[in-house]
């Protein structure tokens, strides 16, 4: 059982608004949601001026994660570091809505979070250049705050706002089999459906992905840390996969849109 402690383009024509049919103005609700599970999704019509680039455009990247103990956010932090250190290239971190309440969390033993970190709503996302989803697993899968997190987006799938934006994946688990790949291959069913494209860092971490003589997280699909019973901190390797994973998908960014 693992229990992780832990191209949009500015430039898209639209087809018109149905006025006969519900308003998308209000991105953050589930009612939107379920609407728009059982409606076509609009589809952006390109034009010359997607291809165009801005040079003088400071691009934007939303980290965006959920951390109960803070095996994620510390990755998120040095994912952050990665992605300041290309030119052009800012990062923000953001967490999503707690689903928990106080008194949970505490009888959890859960660390107080850093407010100095804003929580996001879906209605923030179409701002961002590319995304890097920070995702503790439950049971080999996404935990339930970043899964309501996902849910709350519907209005933006229905106009595939989000649509060509790329976007990456990390991870924490509680255990060796607890999920780093399984959690990370489950999130890319939410990057589809949204068409976002999903920066995998493959094997270019180097040798890093293959030491063995130490207890790594981390995979193909991106960063990731082992939280054992919570008392376990990321390693140094860990830290520099995340830091690395920062810099190649802001190159890659860069790359397409800049």
């Amino acid at each position: 059982m693992g229990k992780g402690r832990g191209c949009g383009f500015s430039h898209l024509k639209r087809h018109p608004k149905d006025h006969n049919g519900p308003s998308n103005d209000n991105l953050d609700t589930r009612d939107v949601s379920l609407e728009a599970q059982t409606s076509t999704p609009q589809v952006p019509i390109v034009d010359e001026a997607m291809l165009t680039s801005e040079t003088d455009k400071t691009l934007k990247i939303y980290i965006i994660f959920y951390s109960m103990y803070g095996h994620i956010e510390t990755l998120a932090k040095k994912i952050k570091e990665g992605v300041d250190s290309i030119d052009g290239i800012e990062a923000k971190l953001f967490r999503v809505q707690e689903t928990l309440s106080d008194e949970i969390l505490e009888k959890m033993q859960a660390p107080p979070k850093d407010k100095n970190i804003p929580i996001i709503t879906a209605s923030d996302l179409e701002a961002a250049d590319g995304f890097i989803f920070g995702i503790p697993t439950r049971f080999g899968a996404m935990a339930a705050q970043m899964k309501a997190f996902f849910d709350s987006t519907g209005g933006l799938w229905k106009g595939q706002k989000l649509a060509g934006k790329p976007a990456g994946i990390f991870v924490s688990t509680g255990s060796q089999g607890g999920g780093q790949e399984t959690t990370a291959l489950t999130t890319l069913t939410q990057l589809v459906h949204h068409g976002m494209l999903f920066v995998p860092i493959g094997y270019m971490f180097g040798a890093g992905m293959f030491k063995m003589d130490e207890i790594r997280g981390g995979s193909p699909y991106g960063a990731g840390t082992f939280a054992g019973d919570g008392t376990k901190v990321p390693t140094e390797t860990e830290l520099a996969l995340a830091k690395h994973q920062g810099v190649y998908t802001a190159n890659i960014v860069k790359r397409l849109l800049g």
